[in-house]
């Protein structure tokens, strides 16, 4: 147990999950699960019995889960989804199905069994290089946790009956430990683990209620009644606050609810800059559940909806039905407005267990279009699933890691031979989709020109651009200081795609991080951005920073821009120039 000295304020920073601003008394919540599991071996005719009090356990989780969902407030029902994930998980064959096994194999008490199962299964995902996947482990833990309780017996306390206005703070908390939340009583909550792309995340964002995750040891240095504040925008967190920073942190709470009310307000407002040109803001999503997030944050449609979730998580692909009844669900839901579906990019970093062995380096290996055109059958399955949702609204295909010409006509070729394997069986579908490309490595970017020619619109995916053109690995926190979205060679290889767009006549969309960025806007609308895609909470301020801008303004600040050598320096231009205009969207 870390100690400290309980006069001091103290000051600990996490990661942001959730914005806002909260202070008020932190109450612990015990949410480490069973850590000591013994291991004992069974005579051969236990085997049975004890296999059959794992699936008593799995069968009582899922109930749990069950009622939860029953349960679940209308604040976020459109999450419940997460929820019939974890309970899929309960019969997943990775998880259920190798811990029956093992219970056979090794003679071994179910506990132990699911302990070692559950271990491989997380450390799997933990290993794969994109946050986004790594936090799929989380939801390994919250489904194993929950059969762990079951089979010793242990009783878990539920948030729903805490009846006083805290802050939670938990070594971890599952979606559903989210989900029973009570926005009257709970304030905002802290946990060790977690990060930005875990459904808890995803929950709290929806709640709008503040959230730091990741914090590694608040739960040794946090104590119940202890006032602390939290920051959900900057990923801070303050123990034991001097009245001098209570006074600034209650002025800054004041000023955010007034500025975000605005900002949500004029979410619905489009994007016009100051000179009239119009800018699309679009939202990038998961899930279907998440297209209520951009229609309520404003957004002019779906920029990228990433696929491979569907694919997760489970012991087999997803058949032509299943995912085209989600395509559908969203396409609907967004109609008339447009929505560009991403076609598979799993392996490399976002491997799942069917579907490839474990490579030396898959960031670089057979990943997103690679795979999926050495594996047709795949590919062609999702991309008849596209073609029959687009007959319902208004869809874009979007081929990701494109390296060659090549493999843009291969995908294609498939994409047309799934539309006639839909003609020929009389299925109706939309062959009148636009193809487009992601821009994110620099053959790609190098390639443009040529490329144009092939679809009609590039969408530059700059977190990959970035990774790949500076040589740096995402996941290594060795060289995350390197990852810089403002490097000049970033900004000259955007611009080159831009100037190429405009020349082939063709839209140059942008749907990485950066393009969420309020302070990046600037250089953006300068370079000549068509449309912009990001989580569907940055939609607002990123309009709101939009219409406060000529591009006319931005295209000579681009000039100044251009001629700086390091990101330090454009970052030192951009902090000079518009970091007030942008601060005051948060705090003003």
């Amino acid at each position: 147990m870390l100690t400290r000295n309980t006069d001091k304020e103290i000051r600990m920073a996490g990661i942001g999950a959730s914005p806002g601003i909260c202070i008020g008394k932190a109450y612990i919540v015990d949410r480490e699960g069973v850590d000591v599991v013994e291991k004992y071996s069974l005579e051969d005719d236990k085997v049975e019995g004890e296999k059959k009090r794992f699936r008593d356990a799995v069968r009582l989780a899922r109930e749990e889960l069950k009622t939860i969902i029953d349960n679940t407030p209308d604040e976020i029902r459109q999450h419940t989804n997460i929820f019939e994930i974890h309970i899929a998980l309960l019969k997943d064959k990775m998880l259920y199905g190798k811990t029956l096994d093992f219970i056979g194999s090794e003679r071994v008490n179910a506990e132990w069994a699911l302990k070692k199962v559950s271990t491989d299964v997380k450390a799997m995902f933990r290993n794969m290089e994109d946050n986004y996947f790594q936090e799929r482990a989380s939801d390994i833990s919250h489904v194993s946790d929950r059969i762990m309780r079951n089979l010793v017996g242990m009783e878990m306390e539920s948030i729903s009956d805490i009846d006083k206005r805290v802050i939670l703070i938990a070594h971890d908390l599952s979606p559903t430990d989210t989900s029973q939340i009570r926005l009257e009583k709970i304030k905002g909550f802290v946990t060790d683990r977690g990060g930005k792309a875990s459904h808890t995340s995803i929950i709290a964002r929806t709640l709008e209620i503040p959230a730091v995750l990741g914090m590694g040891n608040a739960t040794e240095m946090i104590r119940n009644d202890d006032v602390i504040i939290v920051d959900g925008t900057t990923g801070i967190v303050i123990i034991n606050p001097t009245e001098k920073t209570l006074f600034d942190f209650e002025d800054r709470k004041a000023r955010y609810e007034v500025q975000k009310a605005l900002i949500a307000k004029s979410g619905q407002l489009v994007a016009q800059t100051i000179d009239g040109v119009r800018i699309q803001i679009h939202g990038n999503i998961e899930l279907p559940e998440e297209v209520v997030s951009v229609i309520d944050y404003g957004g002019d449609g779906i920029g990228l909806y990433r696929t491979e979730f569907q694919y997760l998580s489970r012991a087999y692909f997803p058949t032509e039905k299943e995912l085209y009844d989600k395509y559908k669900e969203v396409v609907e839901m967004m109609y008339p407005k447009s929505v560009t579906i991403r076609t598979l990019d799993i392996n490399g970093d976002k491997a799942v267990a069917y579907a490839t062995d474990i490579e030396d380096n898959p960031a670089l290996g057979l990943r997103a279009i690679r795979y999926c055109l050495k594996k047709p059958e795949v590919f062609k399955t999702q991309l008849r699933a596209i073609l029959r949702a687009a007959v319902f609204g208004n869809t874009r295909i979007l081929f990701p890691m494109i390296s060659s010409c090549e493999e843009i006509r291969e995908a294609k070729a498939m994409l047309e031979e799934a539309a006639t394997s839909l003609e020929e069986a009389k299925i109706p579908f939309n062959r009148d989709v636009e193809i487009g490309i992601m821009i994110e490595v620099p053959s790609a970017v190098i390639m443009a020109e040529a490329m144009a020619d092939e679809v009609d619109f590039f969408s530059i995916g700059t977190n990959d651009l970035i990774q790949y053109s500076l040589a740096i690995d995402r996941g290594n926190r060795k060289v995350a200081h390197l990852y810089q979205p403002f490097h000049p060679a970033i900004i000259q290889m955007i611009k080159h795609v831009v100037e190429v767009g405009k020349k082939k006549g063709k839209q140059v969309c942008m749907c990485g991080e950066m393009a969420g960025d309020p302070l990046a806007i600037p250089i953006l609308l300068g370079l000549g951005i068509d449309e912009l895609s990001m989580n569907p909470q940055s939609i607002p301020a990123v309009k709101q920073i939009t219409r406060m801008i000529s591009v006319s303004e931005a295209e000579e600040f681009i000039k100044v821009v251009l001629k700086k050598t390091t990101a330090k320096e454009i970052n030192e231009l951009l902090e000079k120039t518009y970091g007030r205009l942008v601060s005051e969207q948060i705090y003003s």
